[in-house]
């Protein structure tokens, strides 16, 4: 065989290979961005909505990186292969489908039980002009140091 074509059948591997880290590469990116999204967005909806779409990207392009694995080393004498990219991808479209969706319940599910949006107006505030978590504090103080259950009496 000539030296020239012997190395040609390892560039598509390469390229394979290569692009596979990329994809997964760039989805753990995105994971660690949802992750400072949740440690550093101020309220609940923010911090949602970070999670849901770090979640759903990162899981698209990992997922996508795993199947083109699979299917680059597809053997035609072996069918499971091409099952396990069917699985892949199936999980891949589940989660892309049900992780938006979950996020939007339990963001609902926050609005309904009261937890207010954190708006800006020269600084981070919430929408009954309080000025986050200072006023909070300062309310709790108001109330009182001691910490009392619900039946009225001091716990702390």
């Amino acid at each position: 065989m000539d030296p020239k074509q012997q190395g040609r059948g390892k560039r598509p591997d390469m390229f394979i290979n290569i692009l596979s880290i990329v994809l997964m590469a760039f989805g753990l990116l995105f994971f660690l961005g949802a992750v400072v999204g949740i440690v550093r967005f101020p309220d609940f909806y923010t911090r949602m909505h970070a999670a849901g779409k770090g979640d759903t990207l990162s899981t698209m392009l990992i997922t996508g990186a795993v199947a083109l694995q699979v299917l680059h080393h597809f053997d035609w004498s072996h069918w499971t292969s091409l099952f396990v990219v069917v699985k892949i991808m199936a999980i891949g479209v589940l989660i892309m489908l049900t992780g938006p969706t979950s996020t939007h319940a339990l963001m609902q599910a926050g609005f309904d039980d009261g937890i207010e949006p954190v708006t800006q107006k020269s600084g981070i505030r919430g929408l009954d002009g309080s000025s986050g978590s200072a006023d909070l504090l300062a309310k709790e103080e108001e109330r009182g140091s001691g910490h009392e259950d619900q039946h009225g009496s001091d716990i702390s």
